[in-house]
């Protein structure tokens, strides 16, 4: 969508430079999902350092009530990140230094961590084991770190299409951090971005096919509002259109009303309040004309 829009708004017919843009802007939401765990082990660090220096101060510090002052650095799950060496060649492969470059962002979150009452609580606990290490990881990332005003003023301000990944990665890291287990693989912080060539081959073919057959999508549109008038709808919502149907007429192993739903969720984020109701009442009589036009051919899994 991001992209279609780019290309109409500039009125520029480059194609190539589209498809590279998706490409280039998927491969970066694998380096922000890279980076936000990579903070995990930055914040681990940084505890490791202020731990030594306090050990040379004289004055008393809020560590030294905590019966083990090395509980949080010993916590098995953030050493699990901070040791893992597979994350560390990928960081380096990619040339992510965002951390090191901007340790200001790092002394922000791990000040909030530590000033936490989830801290304090794990800290101030008699128990110690795996359970309590991943559950405070989770706490933390889900109330301190994820919602971090400044980790995405950052983000926003280093690619814009990280806006929209943000939460989508750290939903993810939630469900990693969850599910992971204390003798688990180094892989497991590093799973492959797609699932298969297939997610790609289909983001570049609805782009394509979308950029394409502009003209006759107009059409279709046109034929469902009879009073359609190009510069009464929103531009969102006549993208949204085109890529629903293009959706709807050329990938067979999606369901219709998968098609709807996801499209209808896009225009909920990023059109007017209005929007979904328009697309859904246009979709919902295209559907049903190309069903009985036998133009609707839906065929898979999916469909059972």
């Amino acid at each position: 969508m991001q992209c279609i829009y780019a290309l109409t708004q500039s009125q520029d017919d480059a194609l190539e430079k589209q498809e590279k843009f998706l490409k280039v802007s998927i491969s970066n939401m694998y380096s922000l999902y890279l980076l936000m765990l990579s903070l995990l082990a930055e914040i681990h660090l940084m505890a490791e350092n202020q731990l030594k220096l306090s050990s040379k101060k004289y004055l008393a510090t809020p560590s030294d009530a905590y019966p083990n002052k090395e509980k949080f650095l010993n916590n098995r799950l953030m050493l699990q990140i901070a040791n893992n060496s597979l994350l560390v060649t990928e960081l380096s492969k990619r040339k992510l230094k965002n951390w090191y470059l901007n340790e200001e962002y790092v002394k922000i979150v791990y000040k909030e961590i530590v000033a936490s009452s989830v801290y304090e609580d794990y800290m101030s606990s008699a128990q110690n084991g795996y359970e309590q290490d991943r559950q405070l990881l989770i706490n933390l990332f889900k109330e301190i770190i994820a919602p971090n005003e400044k980790i995405y003023d950052y983000f926003e301000d280093d690619k814009l299409t990280w806006v929209d990944d943000i939460p989508i990665v750290n939903t993810f890291i939630l469900k990693q951090l969850r599910k992971v287990k204390e003798n688990q693989h180094e892989s497991f912080f590093l799973p492959p971005l797609l699932k298969d060539e297939e997610d790609m081959d289909f983001a570049r073919k609805l782009l394509t096919k979308t950029l394409l057959n502009n003209a006759e999508l107009e059409k279709e549109i046109e034929g469902k509002t009879p009073n359609w008038d190009k510069d009464r709808i929103a531009d969102i919502d006549a993208i949204l259109l085109k890529m629903a149907i293009c959706e709807l007429l050329n990938f067979s192993s999606i369901p219709e009303k998968v098609t709807i739903n996801e499209y209808l969720e896009i225009a909920k984020e990023y059109s007017t309040p209005k929007s979904s109701i328009f697309i859904n009442g246009i979709l919902d009589k295209l559907v049903k004309e190309y069903k009985s036009e036998g133009k609707l051919k839906k065929t898979g899994r999916g469909l059972l």
